[in-house]
């Protein structure tokens, strides 16, 4: 760090320099908080199950056969769907419907997620919970209300399904090994900000060559300071 007209360079050479010798301790750090993450994520945060039914809109019409047209016309209303799915009104239907007293629309809309892959008509509606069997319930329970109501917003005549929510066994989250290494790091990346910033605010001379790199001066003499002979000095004065 060199400093001309009030004005601070950075070396970034002694910067790494600095760093390196405190490889360990950087180390150590990255792996107590990767430790710590790993901790938290598998024991102590409530684990979440996702549970995923689809369903297929697709409108009948006299013609026997499908044309492009209708394909693509299906792919574009997806997104509409997807909106009717997360509509109020469907989704405090369903927590009527299963009396989910403890929940409320935007509690239930952070559980929903609705996806529509690209040029598919499918939409598949996923819910996470903490309780698989819950999870399910409402996934199925989705379905049906959204269904309903998507056939009476669009006029569509009927509504898919091309499959049942499933019981999850797996839990979706949290993911152990994410936390871990968001963990680590995190907390490789902490340390040497504290490194960085006690480095940068450190001021102080500590050796000839800051005296001339820092104030500009030639240093003339240097007075050597004999600690051991000074420590030597006070032990014998308490022995006597």
């Amino acid at each position: 760090m060199e400093k001309h007209n009030d004005e601070i360079e950075i070396d970034l050479l002694e910067i790494i320099h600095i760093l390196f010798r405190k490889f360990w301790l950087i180390l150590g750090a990255g792996l107590f908080a990767a430790v710590i993450c790993l901790v938290i994520s598998k024991f102590i945060l409530t684990p979440t199950y996702e549970s995923t039914t689809k369903i297929y809109i697709l409108n009948k019409s006299d013609s026997t056969t499908v044309t492009y047209s209708d394909v693509q016309m299906g792919t574009q209303l997806t997104k509409d769907y997807a909106e009717l799915i997360n509509s109020r009104y469907v989704l405090e239907k369903v927590i009527d419907r299963l009396s989910l007293v403890d929940m409320e629309y935007a509690d239930l809309l952070k559980k929903v997620s609705v996806n529509t892959p690209t040029d598919t008509r499918i939409v598949s509606i996923t819910v996470e919970h903490t309780d698989p069997v819950q999870a399910k319930e409402i996934a199925d329970c989705i379905r049906e209300v959204a269904g309903e109501h998507i056939q009476n917003v669009m006029d569509i005549d009927a509504v898919n399904v091309v499959e049942s929510a499933n019981l999850p066994t797996k839990k979706a989250g949290p993911s152990v090994a994410k936390w871990t290494i968001f963990g680590g790091i995190a907390g490789v990346f902490f340390l040497c900000a504290i490194i960085l910033v006690v480095y940068l605010l450190d001021d102080t001379i500590k050796c000839s060559e800051d005296v001339e790199k820092y104030l500009g001066l030639s240093t003339l003499a240097l007075i050597p300071i004999a600690k051991e002979e000074e420590n030597t000095k006070k032990g014998r004065i308490k022995r006597k």
